[in-house]
């Protein structure tokens, strides 16, 4: 019988927590990083490849898997674990960052959003009650509430109509959520209010006083400068309940992650690793490496004789220069493995320094190595 959903904070450092989340398919080690499989996949890589990296969960879309396959045919075909053949914890996002990146494409009210699919321009209506229902069909372990992300900046009250309709629909979803009746698993709230600290705080509050398994930040990450997505994390993880997981979402650089962490996230998403892995930019810990740069043309060492990771271990920069080059599929699947291995070993680092109280020097000590590659991962 699978365990119930919980949180166990272990240790803390200052304000970084270690600690470990416990889903119906299994745990998850805290401070974690999700490797985005927005279309049941992270691009190009076998779910095996995503385990060895040291990944425990993954994040799936709800807008995207609602388009195609479709969240009916999945869960006819056994619930998205079977789908993917990932037997371990999924956590799906909302919709909500769609609503946003898809403004031409869609109307906004207090029912919900309706928009034309970027696919084939097919009508659709996503409501809290529709984006939990898909959750709940795909069998996520955690589901996370739909809400309004604004791009920033924006006004004060564009940012307060927004945190408020959230809040309404965090309300909504989780009454669709307890309707359901899905033992053991769980429903995140998400913390809106762009860069306005106090309606962050009054978010974070009261997304608390309705009760959730877990806590989201977000709408970050979306045009503000660092130090002002730092600030507001900084400024809203104490408010929010300290027994209960904190994840920021779509963030991000390894310097963010490192930064958030000492500020109390303990949870990440981001498809920077991916993303840039495709584009031939490796993450290490020397900083980023560029393997289109022509001086990796002749290089035969590796990566990084000391990662965890065999891949970056093996096999040559030179060689890595040649496949990204030549548009070879392989050297983007390397360079994906690679850098989501990084951030694995980014995320077991901070958590051995944390029971240690060593967290501060551990953060120190990663961001002085970031020399030596082409430009600092900040």
């Amino acid at each position: 019988m699978s365990e119930p959903f919980s949180f166990s904070l272990l240790k803390t450092d200052g304000m970084a927590r270690r600690g470990e989340v416990t889903t119906p398919h299994g745990k998850v080690q805290t401070p974690a990083f999700m490797p985005v499989g927005t279309q049941a996949t992270v691009k190009g890589l076998y779910p095996e490849a995503v385990r060895e990296t040291g990944a425990e969960i993954l994040l799936g879309n709800t807008y995207h898997l609602m388009l195609r396959p479709g969240a009916e045919r999945i869960a006819a075909l056994g619930g998205l674990h079977k789908f993917m053949n990932w037997p371990y914890p999924i956590l799906t996002d909302s919709g909500g960052f769609q609503v946003m990146s898809l403004a031409s494409l869609r109307k906004l009210t207090e029912q919900g959003v309706t928009f034309r699919s970027h696919l084939d321009g097919t009508k659709y209506e996503l409501t809290p009650e529709r984006s939990i229902e898909i959750q709940a069909l795909l069998g996520t372990d955690i589901t996370m509430q739909l809400d309004e992300c604004l791009k920033l900046p924006a006004t004060t009250e564009e940012i307060e109509r927004a945190m408020l309709l959230s809040l309404r629909w965090a309300e909504r979803s989780k009454r669709a959520f307890e309707s359901r009746a899905r033992d053991g698993y769980a429903l995140f709230g998400i913390v809106q209010g762009g860069d306005d600290i106090g309606l962050r705080q009054e978010s974070a509050r009261k997304l608390a006083d309705i009760g959730f398994h877990g806590y989201a930040i977000g709408g970050l990450a979306v045009g503000e400068p660092q130090d002002v997505m730092l600030k507001v994390v900084e400024e809203t993880t104490p408010v929010l309940p300290a027994d209960r997981p904190r994840y920021l979402m779509g963030v991000g650089t390894p310097h963010d992650m490192l930064e958030a962490v000492g500020r109390g996230v303990d949870m990440f998403d981001c498809v920077m690793p991916t993303r840039n892995g495709r584009h031939g930019m490796a993450f290490t810990r020397f900083g980023t490496i560029n393997l289109s740069n022509a001086r990796h043309a002749n290089d035969p060492r590796p990566l990084d004789e000391q990662s965890p990771h065999p891949a970056a271990r093996t096999y040559s920069r030179a060689y890595l220069h040649h496949l990204t080059k030549a548009n070879e599929i392989l050297g983007q699947v390397l360079l994906s493995t690679i850098n989501i291995a990084y951030y694995q070993a980014l995320m077991a680092g901070m958590r051995e320094a944390i029971p240690a109280g060593r967290f501060a020097a551990f953060r120190d000590a990663t961001l002085s190595g970031w020399q030596g590659g082409d430009i600092a991962p900040l």
